[in-house]
């Protein structure tokens, strides 16, 4: 694994993980790495499809005995 942040969002159900995953990576620069980690099944739908909507990246998925787990790296800012 990278040095990227993991942020534990297990036991939130859907919209949660996806609305605290974008505040979070709001705060980093871009290009900066961030592990989520979920355990609601939507988050397989939701987390690439709020990475897609919102410009990240989408670098690593992966399914966890409990969960899954994202690697998303954030993307370039909006202009307004």
């Amino acid at each position: 694994m990278d040095d990227a942040d993991i942020y534990d969002l297990k036991g939130l159900k859907c919209p949660l993980p996806v609305l605290r995953a974008k505040k979070r990576l709001a705060d980093m620069r871009p290009g900066a790495r961030l592990w989520l980690e979920t355990t609601d099944p939507l988050a397989t739908i939701d987390i690439p499809a709020f990475c897609a909507e919102d410009g990240h990246i989408l670098v690593e998925r992966a399914a966890l005995a409990n969960g899954h787990r994202f690697l998303v790296e954030r993307g370039a800012l909006k202009k307004a």
